[in-house]
């Protein structure tokens, strides 16, 4: 995996970069956000680590910018301990996931393996699952989706929650289960985190549109209405 690191903290960074390498991966490694802003929209990387406190840009502004951009590739956001309105921001403006400081190596690698999976589709499929559910469609090979013939840009996150949604219309699929194929076993945030993404989905996908297919069940979880 290609990894962009983006960290301020000198011995953080390089610690972070000799064990990625140690375990197979391609690091490419900057300490300021206006140079990893530039990397990542011109460089050809599967993840970016990316922490809030940098000089120039910081970590919301960068990844903000990117998705402005239409640079897609995962961001894992680095914020502060019990930051909660640290994490809530790094959702707000784009990333894909986020872990609190200090955070377990294990765990950053088992994140960094997951977004990479979004990234390059769903391992094993000839073409690409391609999804459809009314006018709305998502094409997995290519990670991309339509509503009409108006293309979509969804985050990588996005992408996969939707996914979920449609494989099970019309029927309900749980929060809980929700957060468990589209976050993973490992994630420890809150799981509200699968009512904020819904959120965003909504005003990508329904809002524009003028339709409400991205249903709430009370007490259930989610469901694709293509006839809403």
């Amino acid at each position: 995996m290609r990894v962009l690191i983006v960290e301020d903290e000198v011995a953080l960074a390089e610690g972070l970069r000799d064990g990625l390498i140690a375990d197979g991966h391609q690091v490419t490694l900057c300490h300021d956000g206006d140079e990893g802003f530039e990397l990542a929209r011109r460089s050809d990387v599967d993840v970016v680590i990316l922490d809030i406190m940098l000089p120039g840009r910081n970590g919301y502004k960068v990844c903000r910018d990117l998705r402005a951009a239409a640079i897609m590739t995962p961001i894992l956001m680095l914020t502060a301990k019990d930051g909660e309105l640290d994490e809530a921001e790094a959702l707000d403006t784009g990333a894909d996931d986020f872990l609190s400081k200090p955070f377990s190596y294990v765990v950053l690698e088992a994140r960094l393996r997951a977004l990479g999976r979004r990234s390059s589709g769903p391992v094993g499929s000839v073409g690409g699952e391609r999804l459809i559910g009314g006018d709305l469609v998502l094409d997995m090979g290519a990670r991309r989706c339509w509503r009409g013939t108006t293309e979509i840009t969804l985050t990588a996150r996005e992408l996969d929650l939707l996914a979920e949604i449609m494989r099970a219309a019309p029927n309900v699929v749980a929060k809980g289960d929700l957060l468990i194929r589209v976050w993973g076993q490992s994630f420890e945030g809150d799981p509200n985190v699968v009512e904020v993404y819904v959120g965003y989905l909504r005003r990508k996908v329904d809002v524009p549109f003028g339709r409400t297919s991205l249903q709430t069940v009370r007490g259930h979880g989610y469901r694709l209405d293509v006839d809403a």
